[in-house]
């Protein structure tokens, strides 16, 4: 099920209208779960970072033994082509994807060479900027490499995050903050996690349990090069509970407030506005 509108669908070389059908009863894909995906935003006429996306889809299909067959360069234009459909100042979710067709070794791992690529467009409105959420823990964490494919952006491991989602949503909250194996906090079931204490921005130090996103790292930029001290360390649930501010970082909202986490409430969100401004004011010099 789409979670957005007016839809365009590239598969198998040309531009479809609306939601089509991309996927067999056999693939490896939907029955061994060999896919991966990305996702890049459009609004106010410009994509920031979309080519560090389509080259991390790229990425993420290796990490998965998928054979990419598209070059980011490719995909690019593509994109660039999908997006002249829509009119001025809309917002435009772009989701890239592969998925395995064969499987080899008795079905399990995917065939190499035998790869489905497709690229899907949605229309869906930028959350407002005054937006927010609150946050619990979840007794659910995220695995380590030993366990899963965590450098990819894997749809084998959404799963976990919709358990997440959905423990959190029961006792009342609108998303779950995680912890890695070790019990420190990892990110959200959702996005990057940041805290503010005493001026200082921290976000956890990436170990290869979550993916450190690129709008997390584009913030990380924007931040020091506005005089803004961030570290990247260990931080646990005391950390922020402590915090002065926590926002959200990931490529389909950009920022978002936290208002409360468990017991906690947080007063303030001067630095999570400021943050957001740094980033909307950088992404308008972008181009598409």
């Amino acid at each position: 099920m789409a979670f957005g509108k007016n839809i365009r669908t590239f598969f198998e070389g040309k531009w479809h209208e609306g939601d089509v059908a991309v996927m067999r009863a056999a693939d490896h894909g939907i029955w061994q779960g060999s896919s991966v995906f990305d996702g890049a935003r459009l609004f106010e006429g410009v994509a920031p970072d979309l080519d560090l996306h389509l080259a991390r889809v790229n990425r993420s299909a290796e990490a998965m033994m998928i054979t990419p067959t598209v070059t980011a360069d490719e995909m690019l234009e593509i994109a660039r082509e999908g997006l002249r459909a829509y009119g001025p100042g809309k917002s435009v979710y772009i989701r890239p994807m592969y998925w395995a067709i064969d499987g080899s070794d008795l079905g399990i791992a995917p065939a190499e060479n035998s790869t489905a690529f497709a690229l899907c467009l949605e229309e869906v409105p930028m959350p407002p900027a005054a937006g927010q959420t609150t946050l619990t823990r979840t007794r659910f964490r995220r695995p380590v490499m030993e366990d899963a494919v965590c450098n990819a952006k894997a749809g084998c491991l959404y799963p976990n995050n919709a358990r997440m989602l959905v423990e959190a949503k029961r006792k009342g909250f609108g998303n779950a903050l995680v912890a890695d194996a070790m019990g420190n906090v990892a990110e959200s079931a959702t996005a990057n996690v940041f805290i503010v204490k005493d001026g200082v921005v921290m976000t956890p130090i990436a170990n290869g349990t979550f993916l450190s996103g690129i709008t997390r790292a584009r913030h990380i930029a924007n931040m020091r090069a506005d005089g803004i001290e961030v570290r990247e360390c260990v931080l646990t649930f005391a950390d922020v509970e402590a915090a002065d501010e926590v926002f959200l970082s990931g490529n389909f909202a950009k920022v978002t407030s936290v208002a409360r986490f468990d017991d906690v409430t947080y007063r303030s969100r001067r630095m999570t506005d400021h943050i957001r401004s740094l980033y909307m004011d950088w992404a308008r010099g972008a181009a598409v």
